[in-house]
């Protein structure tokens, strides 16, 4: 196992100005992260192109992965030269993956007002030829594609089953997040051990949970049904993260965990805490 960091974590850093991409990189070798997965929000490769070869160098240079890259994507267009102009665009990303020399790519699939089941089974097969075409893609550079539990759409652990069976290529998976199940009331442990099999790599998060009849007020989302979230520093929120690195860590998974961190504390301080706190679980854990 290799514990990391999504540079997600630290997007408040860099709207801010306060950190580069570059800097993030070299700020998680030095609190210990053994990889640095990017999420282009902060900084824009379209813009710096040179951005590609900088963030591999500088993660060899102080001696950590880059374990995942993860874009945004959403198949379900209005006209057909829209479905295939996204599909095209995601194929870029990939190629841009191989640059970045990651052998694990996510990308979001599809989003929707209307969530509903009847729907998503609607929707299923045109998001599957999307997926199908870009895990092809990806084959030759020895890349593996995925889709995240997020979004609500395709969130619920059943959902990504599905998405991936109907994709049924064996290098298209997902990026497992244990905390976003809970956003469709899904409970996390349970949808986590349902789901592990087929974990490309996964996402080390956690939320504060409060029920539908007490509004917290600002800072907090609703889930599906209504009940209140807050973004977390992993290991002090209300998920039971002893017993889902624990579930994690009895599966054999061997791959890369990721600190997401979502929480209204200032960023480095909170996913430093964070990383700390899941090594230590780990540790601790059977």
């Amino acid at each position: 196992m290799k514990l990391g960091v999504s540079s997600y974590s630290l997007y408040q850093a860099m709207q801010a100005g306060t950190m580069s991409i570059l800097d993030i990189i070299e700020w998680v070798a030095e609190i210990g992260g053994q990889h640095i997965e990017i999420v282009p929000l902060g900084f824009d490769f379209d813009t710096h192109p040179e951005l590609e070869i900088q963030i591999r160098e500088k993660a060899a240079i102080v001696g950590i992965d880059v374990s995942n890259y993860a874009i945004g994507a959403n198949f379900i267009t209005v006209t057909e030269e829209a479905y295939q102009a996204e599909i095209a665009r995601v194929i870029r990303e990939v190629d841009r993956a191989n640059r970045l020399g990651v052998k694990l790519m996510r990308h979001d699939v599809a989003s929707r007002p209307d969530t509903s089941i009847i729907r998503f089974n609607e929707d299923l097969d045109r998001i599957a030829q999307a997926c199908r075409q870009i895990a092809d893609h990806a084959e030759q550079y020895g890349i593996t594609t995925s889709v995240e539990n997020h979004g609500y759409y395709v969130q619920a652990s059943d959902r990504v089953q599905a998405l991936i069976n109907a994709v049924d290529r064996h290098n298209f998976k997902t990026t497992l997040d244990v905390g976003n199940f809970i956003c469709v009331d899904e409970d996390p442990l349970s949808a986590v051990k349902k789901n592990l099999e087929y974990a490309s790599i996964v996402h080390i998060k956690d939320f504060y949970i409060r029920p539908s009849h007490r509004n917290p007020g600002e800072g907090w989302f609703t889930t599906t049904s209504g009940n209140f979230l807050r973004g977390a520093i992993a290991g002090q929120g209300d998920l039971d993260l002893w017993e889902i690195l624990s579930s994690i860590k009895q599966s054999g998974y061997d791959g890369y965990l990721s600190i997401e961190f979502e929480g209204m504390e200032e960023c480095r301080h909170g996913t430093k805490i964070a990383l700390d706190n899941v090594k230590c679980i780990w540790n601790e854990v059977c």
